[in-house]
């Protein structure tokens, strides 16, 4: 197993996950199979509970949206980079908390597995943090079932213990089996490159007892050969060994950027990966992945035609928030050959109470809505905003407009359905009233009401598409299938006793559950796209295989809904057994 260390330096948000992922890549182009983990050194269990930003004393957090994985684990976001770009499936334990890291030891002292030892930070602690990446790495995360040859690590260096595990695990790893990447930043200061806190944090990582092999500077422009030789001499290491990182027009591009530096070529030799057996179909792979790659992310360079996507929501001011419908969008604009405009849209500012309080943003929200190209309402919780969010359905129903409705977005189109054309005008949701005279929208009975962390409807599960659903749009995209499997997080559904009401009003529910009492998906025959969810398909969307619901719904905003249903209907998910990849 070989081990690559990704480590941030001089500010956050400096680029960590892209790095990383695109190493990742990198590998897999080389014929190599390849694992992530993510260590965040908050003590909380997973990000489950947790906002997408808060106050705390002296700090504002921002966390950005909780990421779903198979097994039903709610994770950082960076696990949804790693899995777009990887094509793998992670699961909870690809996310390393301090909080798990403490509850798995204090668990293994009150069974007696110390045998009366006193139990300290090392070696009890760093070397649990050891363990639990050797037994993860191993872990095979891709369809070929193969054990991965490398095994990556990502964090900020600010936790002490994290930093003592990884100096131990470069001992004990051994020599070429592990190699870490420190990601800095060079500021621009007028037209200079600044290379003094690059120098800096390489001093600091250093005096912790880690030795970075490469360091990945990012920076607004391209790195200067001056600068890269300063920052080389400064910290005594090979020309080879400093990459640039500069703006790019999309972060799928950075690979691209990488490997005309020879990032691969260097990592290579310093990890020895010639030595490492290669299976002939997975070089192959690589080889056609990577070509299909670089047209997806320089064909964005020459695409002009741009579509306008309305994104509806309550926490727009933090785009992170909905991190994994933007990329799901992304990916859905490049294989459409389209240019994505993503306009985001305060659902609050669509209220008749917004109006008269401030109707400079009441107009301006209700102008981006109305000339948008499609409408999409993503996942939330929570009453603030959501009557915005009917408004919002309730345009796109009415006006033909292609709309998608993601978990809350997809119950709200259902109550604006009751409400406008049922004729159920108390239709609500128990969520925000549980006295609601119309609850079309009921908290599930089996979801424990005592405990919030970890007791949703989570994780990977399976939608039945409905006998008499063949002239769904979506359903073709799928190319006829019976179900599909996607992943959830949500604790209300549609109430199952509203069933036969709505169906008779138009509204056809054409996915439910693997019993048939559970609604999950809901389509309006006579219309330009109008589907609900109450899956989230962002968390399954990648680079080189979009989430069809995603594509669908971008494609009938573009126009070209036909055509592309075409390509896609009998196109699976990209994997290491596939011959060749279809090109769009």
């Amino acid at each position: 197993m070989k081990y690559v260390l990704v480590s941030g330096g001089v500010i956050s948000g400096v680029g960590k996950g892209i790095i990383a992922s695109s190493c990742g890549l990198l590998f897999k182009t080389a014929g190599l199979t390849v694992s992530t983990i993510k260590i965040d050194p908050y003590l909380n269990i997973d990000a489950g509970l947790m906002n997408v930003s808060s106050l705390i004393p002296s700090k504002f957090v921002i966390h950005g949206e909780v990421f779903v994985c198979d097994d039903g684990a709610e994770t950082d976001l960076d696990l949804g980079n790693y899995e777009r770009y990887l094509g793998v499936t992670l699961g909870g334990d690809n996310n390393i908390t301090t909080g798990k890291i403490y509850d798995h030891v204090i668990r293994k002292e009150r069974r007696g597995d110390y045998l009366g030892k006193t139990v300290q930070i090392v070696p009890h602690l760093t070397n649990e943090i050891q363990n639990w990446v050797e037994r993860v790495a191993k872990i095979a995360v891709d369809e070929s079932g193969r054990e991965p040859d490398l095994g990556g690590t990502v964090g900020d260096i600010e936790s002490a213990p994290f930093v003592e595990a990884m100096s131990q695990l470069q001992r004990r790893a051994g020599k070429d089996n592990f190699l870490q990447i420190q990601v800095s930043y060079v500021p621009l200061i007028g037209s200079e490159q600044k290379t003094k806190p690059t120098q800096r944090a390489i001093s600091d990582v250093r005096s912790a007892g880690l030795r970075p092999d490469l360091i990945a500077c990012r920076c607004e422009t391209p790195l200067e050969e001056a600068t890269i030789q300063k920052i080389a001499n400064s910290c005594q290491v090979e020309r080879a060994q400093v990459v640039g990182v500069h703006n790019v027009t999309t972060t799928y591009q950075v690979p691209i950027l990488l490997e005309k530096q020879g990032f691969l070529h260097t990592i290579s030799g310093l990890l020895k990966i010639d030595a490492i057996p290669k299976e002939q179909k997975l070089l192959e792979y690589g080889k056609l992945m990577w070509q299909e790659w670089q047209g997806l992310a320089l064909s964005q360079d020459h695409v002009f035609e741009t579509v306008t996507i309305a994104l509806v929501g309550k926490y727009t001011s933090l785009h992170d928030s909905y991190m994994s419908v933007s990329k799901a969008l992304e990916h859905a604009a490049m294989h459409c050959r389209r240019k994505l405009q993503l306009i985001w849209v305060e659902s609050s500012h669509l209220e008749e109470e917004h109006r008269n309080n401030k109707p400079g943003e009441y107009h301006t929200a209700w102008q981006q809505l109305t000339t948008a190209s499609g409408i999409l309402v993503p996942g939330g919780f929570g009453e603030r905003g959501t009557e915005g969010m009917i408004k919002s359905a309730q345009w796109a129903r009415s006006n033909n407009v292609p709309y998608l409705g993601i978990c809350l977005g997809m119950q709200l189109a259902v109550v604006e359905f009751a409400r406008n054309v049922c004729g159920m005008d108390k239709a609500g949701s128990a969520e925000f009233n549980e006295q609601c005279e119309q609850p079309v929208i009921v908290y599930m009975p089996e979801i424990d009401k005592s405990k919030m962390g970890g007791t949703m409807r989570l994780g990977k599960r399976a939608t039945i598409f409905q006998s008499g659903s063949e002239w769904s749009r979506l359903r073709k995209l799928y190319g006829e299938k019976e179900e599909v499997w996607e992943r959830h997080r949500h604790r209300y559904e549609v109430n199952p006793s509203l069933i036969e009401q709505l169906e008779d009003g138009g509204l056809s529910f054409i996915g439910k559950d693997e019993a048939g009492e559970r609604m999950e998906i809901i389509e309006l025959k006579d219309h330009k796209w109008f589907v609900g969810v109450q899956f989230h398909p962002e968390y399954l969307s990648r680079v080189l295989a979009p989430s069809k619901t995603f594509l669908g719904f971008f494609a009938a905003a573009a126009g070209c809904l036909e055509p592309i249903t075409e390509v896609f209907k009998d196109r699976h998910d990209l994997s290491h057994q596939q011959a060749k990849l279809p090109v769009v």
